[in-house]
């Protein structure tokens, strides 16, 4: 008989939950009292939008990421609807763009000008009418620009093309009529060609969205299902409910059988819902239980057991939702992998925590930040719409190695300059990488462009301005544009600070090691 090992060989066997210090909250937050059962928050690498309490319809808040401590009780709201908020979302391509929908059935689409708001904002850039009751859900589709899901409990699912001039949209491009209750949870695949939803009647539909077609259903009784979630291109369906003896329980499901599913598990006897959370980077699963402190967090893996639990945050502050920080906002040089925000309604306070790998070193850690979704979209709204499937565009999070950011990416130029010199150092889009300036035979080579350049007429030189030139990205028309600008450069600088500051310690390790090295040869 072979001897099998209690323990796993993984890197993320110590990850660890980290609460933010008081200063780095945000204090004194009305938070809804809504008991709908959503996150009622959205977080992207410049804003946090939560939904607040307020007298006559409804509001949220949208808060800088850096404004922490004490809010203003005077601070300006987005209050254009005339019922409660239920939902909100950042487009994941745009950030400065936010979506609400409400109980006044409608879905506003808000434009969010500045980082300090001075006034309420109260006239949405677009408004999506359609349902006949209240909408309950909203979500972006994860690769095509400008295309919106909406669910509502008129049991009917919608699917909205933004990529218009027209400021009501009264017509969506699509009706998904094949529920017979209220859509409690909607989930895409990796690529957004499928759809998963979960239903008040107690069913998973996995739905083809575009054909409107139910491709699998499951009929599973033992589990009532609440939230459901695809797990990126593992081809596997998680979803977390009830059981028979209303014990909050988890399942794991077979994309192309959802007759039965691969693993059930009871967690506790709580009544809150579990919220799930994936992270496709990193192959974790988080749960987090609505009601309470606790933030549970597996392993996900192809083979049996197929879930691997790690560990579990507590808490003794419950949590009314939770909000979650794109993978290009959170800190690389602290080895984090993910970030929630915990909305406390007993306090009034958010309090981000943050999942980290515990490493010593300081440097960039390459294997636990694998190429990651970034936030450029790969198809057009009329692409996807005609059929066409791609998957997300992926960038690096390595300090230095490219803008990461919202910006509205242009066709590359053709390149200027042709010598050899040039070509070896200009990386994508006609940029230098920071990575290739760092061996001394390249510094020297970088040395000479300038008089490449000379020689090129003033109409052919290239103007490079915190790593990013002028062809790719043309001066700002607008202030919003202006405004997106500068954000950029203000996470360049951020980023390239970072890495003068890990140059710095390099530096002075080697000469600690040089004068220990030439004691050595002068006592020898």
């Amino acid at each position: 008989m072979s001897w099998h090992p209690q323990y796993r060989s993984s890197k993320f066997r110590h990850v660890y939950g980290k609460a933010a210090s008081k200063d780095k909250c945000y204090d004194c937050v009305p938070i809804t009292r809504n008991v709908h059962d959503n996150h009622f928050c959205a977080v992207n690498p410049h804003f946090i939008a939560v939904v607040t309490e307020c007298a006559g319809g409804g509001a949220f808040l949208v808060i800088p990421i850096h404004q922490t401590g004490k809010l203003d009780p005077h601070y300006p709201r987005i209050c254009g609807h005339k019922g409660n908020v239920l939902d909100i979302k950042w487009n994941p391509f745009n950030d400065f763009v936010i979506a609400s929908c409400s109980e006044d059935a409608t879905v506003k689409i808000w434009d969010i000008p500045k980082h300090l708001l001075t006034r309420n904002i109260t006239s949405p850039t677009k408004e999506l009418l359609g349902h006949v009751r209240r909408v309950g859900l909203i979500e972006w589709h994860p690769t095509a620009n400008n295309i919106l899901f909406s669910s509502g409990y008129d049991y009917k699912v919608m699917i909205w093309n933004l990529d218009t001039k027209e400021a009501v949209i009264s017509n969506p491009v699509k009706i998904l009529d094949a529920h017979k209750d209220v859509v409690l949870s909607m989930s895409f695949n990796t690529d957004g060609s499928l759809l998963a939803t979960a239903c008040r009647d107690r069913k998973i539909r996995l739905i083809d969205p575009r054909a409107g077609t139910v491709l699998q259903e499951a009929n599973y009784k033992s589990h009532r299902v609440n939230k459901v979630l695809f797990l990126g291109n593992m081809k596997k369906l998680f979803s977390t409910g009830t059981s028979r003896w209303n014990n909050r329980q988890i399942a794991l499901w077979d994309q192309n059988d959802l007759s039965v599913p691969l693993l059930e598990e009871d967690l506790d006897g709580s009544s809150g819902l579990l919220f799930p959370f994936y992270d496709s980077d990193t192959h974790m699963l988080y749960v987090v239980g609505k009601g309470d402190g606790n933030i549970r967090y597996y392993e996900i893996s192809p083979e049996k057991p197929y879930l691997n639990y790690l560990m579990e945050y507590r808490s003794h502050l419950p949590q009314k939702g939770i909000g979650m920080m794109p993978k290009r906002g959170l800190e690389v040089s602290a080895c984090e992998i993910f970030r929630f925000y915990k909305l406390i309604p007993t306090k009034s306070l958010i309090e981000p925590i943050s999942m980290i790998v515990p490493r010593r070193s300081e440097s960039y850690q390459e294997d636990i930040y694998p190429l990651t979704i970034g936030a450029q979209p790969a198809l057009t709204a009329q692409e996807w719409l005609h059929g066409v499937n791609k998957g997300p565009v992926l960038v690096s999070l390595r300090p230095g190695s490219g803008a990461v950011n919202s910006l509205p990416q242009f066709p590359e130029p053709e390149p200027l300059i042709k010598t050899t010199d040039m070509s070896q150092h200009q990386g994508r889009g006609g940029r230098i990488l920071l990575e290739d300036m760092q061996k001394p035979r390249e510094i020297e080579d970088c040395r000479k462009l300038p008089k490449v350049e000379d020689k090129l007429p003033k109409n052919e030189q290239m103007c490079f301005s915190n790593s990013f030139d002028i062809f790719e990205c043309p001066p700002p028309k607008t202030e919003n544009e202006l405004l997106q600008m500068f954000y950029r450069q203000q996470e360049e600088i951020r980023r390239l600070r970072e890495l003068v500051n890990q140059r710095d310690i390099q530096i002075k390790q080697l000469e600690l090691e040089l004068r220990n090295l030439c004691s050595d040869t002068v006592s020898y």
